[in-house]
This record gives structure tokens, sequence and C-alpha cells, in this order.
């Protein structure tokens, strides 16, 4: 599970400080100098982002992040493939395009091609990373004729005996057509969602025979005495052969072998640099994981990682999370890899530390909340190197693993990622989207003096606490939810979050100053749940994604059970909407009953519920709303999405034996995304 940051714009640039004269002032002004923002195109901006510390790490240390950042770069194809079935061959022919062209590269037209190019690599396929919409280029299909034309035939994906005319009437309907593969992930539930979505899940099978199939797996489980908590299908397409539904395996030998073999590879190396007994027994379990493709071996492996807990690097690498999937069965490839903020992390620790007092003071159901909370371990990390699912997109902060079981038995492990929301906080100084949405002067100053703060903060209870509280009823299981699962699930551990962040008891840890953090942090949700997200939103369209679903859902349940006492208040001024909060105490009271009834429909797994709270409060969009603010952000010339290039990490050796890893941050998207398509690309095309 993860935490999607909620910063959508960043600043073109930011002022130098003044020359220092101390070693400590010097690193600093290195820090504040370096050039974060690299490019932006379509609705989309590409930062980089540094790793402060890795020159501090040890030989061992480093040479450890260099395997393990290999190994995230090898699963990239799995993505593309798992996102829709034609992506690599939709990659493949415009990257041959863009390296093989032969024709004019300074028309308006050939800009257009570029810009599509760079959003299929920015959402790792044809489909909007965040609403799963079909994106459409906007040149010509007659320009892509010309396109192909001028390209020589050995560079593109022909098949044997294809000529061009063919393979350019197989690719116009992918590309052009919007009916065709229109949505990645449909979560309309007045459809089929197997039948309506295009991600590569699911093969010739419809959601009714893919829910049959998994339950008699289930049921034949049960009857054989076998392990029912594993997470049936995470691993597998469903695919129907010769009549027949069967499971294709993500493993050596099976579905996605290729790359799965080099993944392995990369992790035997890692093997011979692990930093701990308890994290080369993990790895082993990856790598035995891998190779047998069996869901049993992933559990043995994510409860060997969760009690690795001594080892300053660290990684998550697999099939992990299922937000990519219409029935949230199907874990999409990703992989991060980080090593521990020694400094920061206390901050964490003081979270973790007082697990229990959170999780028995919260305003749920005592039946719903977790007698004993077990292992709840949380950190503030440096990500190193980001794969697949999370690259160039990422998350800020990350819980898992995923099992409740697990959870519940071994713990988990959370995650802030400091050096990814210090590079989204660096680069939207001064952008004036704050100035623009905020209502007043004391909400601009509040968030520019506690923002980062809240924000991180909120993160830490997030993940740390808030995906890690409550219990499920007995044979309740995580897919109970299907469609409305990764909505309520974000809710949940949003809300936990929110409630806490304004007790007093933070104050009395010395996690925050004042009560300050929280109001900068409940202006900032309300804001962007009820009307600053609407920017990630194309006009007629509703809302998608889950974790503006999750927002949405939160910012207008509070705003209108809070109506009659005014809690927050709607405000025109000078022809713009404003959101104001009166009463931030009442608007905690409002989070806390919003948390009580959405733990109650997890811990039940009260589909109809969940159904009815999401399709009223998080789906639709007021059109008059909507083009307001679509208005006022067009005039700031910003871009709603951040993309991360990642640094390079390149192995120094001296008579055969490696002395030291370097570390450089290159500052060009395309070179960096055609460098992976050429050295990581594993597998086939078609």
């Amino acid at each position: 599970m993860r935490f999607i940051s909620t910063i959508i714009v960043m600043s073109i640039g930011f002022a130098a400080l003044a020359s220092p004269q101390e070693e400590k002032e010097n690193k600093k002004e290195e820090k504040d100098n370096f050039k974060y923002l690299t490019e932006q195109f379509a609705d989309a901006k590409i930062l980089r982002y540094q790793v402060p510390g890795f020159e501090n790490l040890s030989l061992k240390q480093k040479e450890l992040i260099y395997y393990l950042s290999q190994a995230a770069l090898c699963g990239r194809d799995i993505t593309y493939d798992q996102n829709f079935k034609s992506n690599l061959l939709i990659r493949t022919t415009l990257e041959a395009i863009y390296n093989n062209y032969k024709g004019d590269r300074t028309s308006e037209d050939y800009k257009k091609f570029v810009i599509y190019l760079k959003r299929v690599w920015f959402c790792n396929g044809i489909h909007h990373h965040y609403s799963t919409d079909k994106f459409l280029p906007e040149f010509s299909q007659d320009y892509f004729s010309i396109l192909i034309n001028s390209t020589p035939p050995e560079s593109l994906p022909l098949m044997k005996g294809q000529d061009k005319n063919s393979f350019i009437r197989e690719l116009m309907p992918l590309l052009f057509n919007p009916s065709v593969a229109s949505k990645r992930v449909n979560l309309d539930s007045k459809s089929d969602l197997v039948l309506t979505s295009a991600s590569n899940f699911y093969e010739g099978v419809s959601q009714r025979e893919a829910e049959e199939f998994y339950s008699n797996l289930k049921e034949e489980a049960k009857k054989n005495k076998q392990d029912t908590l594993i997470a049936f299908g995470l691993n597998s397409k469903l695919v129907k052969e010769d009549g027949k539904i069967v499971e294709k395996i993500y493993k050596v030998g099976g579905l996605y072998s290729p790359a799965i073999e080099q993944i392995v590879q990369w992790l035997k190396k890692a093997l011979t640099v692990t930093e701990t007994p308890e994290q080369n027994t993990a790895v082993k379990k990856l790598i035995a994981f891998y190779r047998s493709g069996n869901l049993v071996t992933w559990d043995e492996y994510n409860i060997a990682w969760v009690k690795d807990l001594n080892s300053l690097v660290d990684f998550v690498n697999g099939f992990i999370e299922v937000y990519g999937d219409p029935m949230a069965m199907k874990g999409t490839w990703e992989s991060i890899v980080n090593f521990k903020d020694v400094e920061a992390t206390k901050r964490t620790e003081i979270l973790s530390s007082n697990a229990q007092f959170f999780e028995d003071n919260s305003p749920v159901a005592p039946e719903f909340k977790k007698k004993k909370v077990k292992g709840v371990t949380a950190k503030v990390i440096t990500a190193a190197q980001l794969g697949g699912e999370c690259d160039p997109t990422t998350p800020i902060g990350i819980n898992l693993p995923n099992a409740n079981w697990i959870r519940k038995e071994y713990g988990s492990k959370s995650v802030t990622i400091d050096n990814i929301t210090t590079a989204y906080d660096q680069a939207a100084k001064g952008n004036g989207f704050l100035e623009e949405f905020a209502f007043s002067k004391e909400e601009i100053e509040r968030t520019g003096e506690y923002g980062h703060l809240a924000g991180n903060l909120t993160t830490d209870l997030h993940e740390c606490l808030g995906h890690g509280s409550g219990q499920l009823k007995h044979g309740v299981g995580a897919d109970a939810l299907k469609n409305y699962h990764s909505t309520i699930e974000e809710s949940r551990a949003d809300l936990f979050a929110l409630y806490y962040i304004s007790d007093p008891v933070l104050i009395k840890f010395g996690l925050v100053p004042s009560d300050e953090v929280a109001k900068a942090e409940y202006d900032g949700f309300i804001r962007n749940g009820l009307m600053t997200q609407l920017v990630r939103i194309h006009p007629g369209k509703t809302i998608e994604e889950s974790h503006m679903r999750d927002r949405a859902l939160i910012a207008r349940w509070v705003y209108e059970k809070g109506k009659e006492k005014n809690v927050i208040e709607k405000i025109t001024r000078d022809g713009k909407t404003y959101f104001k909060i009166n009463d931030y105490n009442a608007l905690r009271t409002e989070f806390g009953e919003l948390l009580k009834i959405i733990q109650r429909i997890t811990s039940e797994g009260d589909y109809n519920a969940a159904m009815e709270l999401v399709e009223t409060y998080a789906v639709q969009v007021d059109p008059v709303l909507h083009k307001e603010v679509l208005a006022r952000y067009e005039k700031l010339k910003l871009a709603p999405y951040t993309g991360f290039i990642n640094p390079v990490y390149s192995l120094v050796r001296k008579d055969g034996k490696v002395t030291d890893v370097q570390i450089t941050y290159p500052d060009d998207f395309a070179t960096q995304m055609l460098f992976y398509s050429k050295n990581f690309s594993f597998l086939p095309v078609r």
C-alpha cells in the first residue's frame, strides 16, 4: 500500500543562497542549487532527485545498492506489458522512429510525436498513469504513416513477412481509435470490470468467470486443508485456452521468464553483500519465489523481509500493488531501492513505538481494533532507485506487506521517502499555486512554515499506523470490496493520519511544535480534496484514480456533514471559489466519525456500503467548479503530474575488485528512457 503525493505543481526555478564559508554551508548550497526540474511536456514535469548520504555508505552497502538497482531496472518491461498487451510493441515502434527517422525533425508534427513518446514513457504505456484513460497522439494518422515509411524497416518490429502497410494498419487503431482499449482500469460497477479494462491481467475471461475461478481455488484449498490466506492470483495472468480457464504464472520458466531470470541473477549477486542474516534469508526467499511462482513462498519472503530490522539498505521488489487490476487481486511489478535516513527516522520510531496507544485510542469500534499490535516498524528512507510501476512516477510513502494476516501476526514496515518529498518541496517554491487557491494570507504563511513537516508527518501516520491499524473479521478477505477496495483502504489510512495529526499527544512526543502543523495539513487536504485536485481531470470526466477518489470522498463527506455547524465554509471572492475551515476541532471529530464507518466497512467486507460511499462522494465532479479551477490553473502554466529521472550507478574496479560505486545525476529524460530500453528490455515485443 502506498501514499501518493498530493503535490501537483512545481516551480520553474528558485534562487541560490549566498556563497557560504563553512563546509556544512557549502553542502547546503550544493543541495539548494541542484537542478531539480529538467523539463515539462503535456501535463507532466520531470524532476531529478538527490541521494544524500550515499557517499557515506560502506563499500559493501554501495555495492548492495548497485546490484539491487540493476534488479529494479530488469522488470521494467513487465510493468509495460501488464498495463496493456500491446504497450511493448508500441513503445518499440516509437523508439525506432525516434532513433532512425530520416525525415524532418524540426516540424511541429515531429515535436508532437516526441511529446507522445515521452507520455508513453511517463505512463509506462498508452494509458494515463492516473486516470487510466487512453491518451491519443496530437499528430494525424497520415503523419504517423509518414513516420513509419521514413524509418528503415529493419529497425521496426515487423513480423516475418510483414510489410509496412500492414504494420501501419495494425498500429493505427491502437494509437488513434479512442474506443479500442479505451480504459486501462475500469471501476464502473455497472459494467463487466474485466472485459472493459485494457490491463493485461485477463484474456478471454469475464468478471464472473474470474470470480468463480478464484472462489473455486479457495474452496479447493480449504477442502484440502491448504493455506487459504495466500493472495490468490497475485502473480498470474488468467486466460482462456481451448475453452478452459488457466493461470499463467509469473516465474522463471513461466510468463515473463526472460525478465525474471535477469532479476534473479542480480539478486544472487546481492546475496554476496547482504548486511544481515535476516536480509540474506529474505533475498533467498525472494529468489525462491521467482523460481517457483509459489505464493506460499511469497508469504515466507514477506515474513522474512518484515523481520529484517537492522539492515540500513532495504528494497521492495515484486508483484505487489493491485491498483492496476479492476478486481484488486493481481499485482503490478515494482521496485524501490533505498537506505535509512537515521536521523529523520527518530521521528517515525516515536510513532511505531507507540502504535498500541494509537490503536487503542482510535475512534473505531472496539471489535475492529487489534488487541495487540505487532511488529510495526517505521523509518524515513532515501530512495536510491525507482523501478517498474514506481518509475518514473513514484509514491512518497509505502506500507508493506499487503497481506493482512502477515501484518497482524508479524507486523509491517512503513516508510516515508524523504528525498522524494524534498524534491517536490524544492521544486514547488514560488510557482503561485498556493497563492491562487488558498483563501487567506494566514493559510499561505502557515503552509510555508509547516507544510513540509505536516506532509511528511501525515505520510508517516498514513503508512506506519493507518494501513497497519484495525483488523478484518474472521473469513473476510482483502478482495471483498473488489473495485472499491483501493479507494476504501487509502481513505482508511488517510483518515487515521488526519485524525491523529491534530492529537495533542504529538506535541507531547515532540513531533510537532504546535497545532499549527495540523491546521496546515487540514487546510491543504480540504483545499485539494474539494477543489485543486480537479486540475488533474479533463472536462466531462469523473474521478477515477483511487487516491483521488479517497481524497474527494473524505473532503466531500466532512464538508456535507459539517454544513449545519459551518465547519467548512464555501466562499466566493472576486469571482473565485475558496474553502475555509472555521472549526478545526469539529473537523477532526468528523474525520473520526468517517474513520469509524470506513473501518467497519473494511472489517466486515461490506461491498454495498463501500459502493454507496464511493459513488456518492468520490466519483462525480461539479462541472461549474471544475471549469473555474481549470481556468485559474491554466493561467499559472504549470503541470499537475511529476516524474523522476533516476541517478546512475557504476562500479569502480581495480585489479578486478570493486573498490567503489560512483553515482551521477543525468538530466535528460529521453536519454535515460532510451538507455533503459536498450539495456533492460528482455521480453518479446509480441
